[in-house]
């Protein structure tokens, strides 16, 4: 259940951080989703393995939006510099 979970909840980072930083993404929806479920699985992952929560935890939410956020504005600053 932890990949079909984290998926999941990837999904709904992507959406809260298109959320949080309105604006044209290069991409649109589909890459701003893409990059939150890369976000939820960084953040579940890394944030597990350096003990910073456990498995559960609201703070693995907060996390994900953060690092799916982080990897919004980095796709784009690449993106907008390829333009």
């Amino acid at each position: 259940m932890g990949i079909i979970a984290t998926l999941i909840i990837g999904l709904l980072v992507g959406i809260v951080a298109k959320l949080l930083m309105p604006g044209r993404d290069p991409g649109g929806f589909i890459i701003t989703t893409l990059l939150g479920i890369a976000g939820a699985f960084v953040a579940t992952y890394l944030g597990q393995a350096v003990g910073l929560y456990e498995a559960g935890q609201a703070a693995g939410f907060i996390g994900a939006v953060v690092g799916a956020i982080l990897l919004l504005l980095v796709y784009r600053t690449v993106a907008g510099k390829r333009d």
